[in-house]
């Protein structure tokens, strides 16, 4: 380990208080595309506490509403691995 600190899988859908922190990532190349990436990437608009993947799509929990809302803005229809990021919204 490079001495990073590893981030949670969960993203807490069930708490009312963070939902609007979260951020859904839809058509994405999971079998490319990998939790770390998605958090090199996303982490340049705040600080993330929990990234989930799954297959096509992740989720990204940040601290604050305000960041989410900046990675929405920031990476909608950004290519990755070949397919743009169309569904980039909150969840």
């Amino acid at each position: 380990m490079t001495g990073k600190t590893q981030t949670s899988n969960v993203t807490n859908k069930n708490d009312p208080k963070s939902i609007n922190s979260r951020v859904f990532i839809g058509n994405l190349n999971t079998a490319i595309v990998k939790k770390g990436d998605i958090e090199a990437i996303f982490a340049k608009y705040g600080k993330i506490v929990g990234c989930s993947v799954h297959k096509g799509y992740a989720f990204v929990q940040y601290m604050s509403e305000r960041h989410a809302r900046a990675a929405v803005t920031g990476e909608n229809a950004r290519i990755i691995a070949g397919q743009p990021l169309v569904e980039v919204k909150h969840s």
